[in-house]
């Protein structure tokens, strides 16, 4: 069984897994090996969600029909925003909420469902 590791450390996985194997296979991996299922029973919700979220919004960079297995999860969200490490050590050093503000304007719409902050999934290094 997997360990659950860093919320940061499991998005930079994510990205760099896409960034590595292309849009396509990247979803292939995924819906194959039934990760986001896999990780909300584990109540791994931020993961599943994150997970989900990249899956529709490659399918429709790529024009693909969304899953329907995950329609039920779709419908659900986190209780609170969660921003990216980044964005909130920014925001309280600066002592400035409008970098949150627009954090959330920038964000990506299926990972803004989900109540997650994130715009940079293809700037992996």
């Amino acid at each position: 069984m997997e360990k659950r590791c860093n919320f940061e450390l499991f998005k930079s996985n994510v990205c760099h897994r896409l960034k590595e194997s292309g849009d396509i296979d990247f979803l292939i991996e995924t819906l194959e090996k039934d990760m986001i299922r896999e990780y909300y029973n584990r109540k791994w919700y931020l993961e599943c969600f994150y997970l989900l979220a990249m899956v529709d919004y490659i399918s429709r960079e790529i024009g693909a029909p969304l899953c329907s297995e995950y329609d039920d999860l779709r419908q659900q969200r986190l209780q609170k925003l969660v921003y990216p490490a980044g964005v909130i050590v920014t925001a309280n050093v600066l002592k400035n909420d409008q970098i949150k503000e627009e954090a959330v304007k920038n964000s990506i719409p299926e990972f803004l469902r989900h109540n997650i902050v994130e715009s940079e999934v293809r700037n992996v290094i």
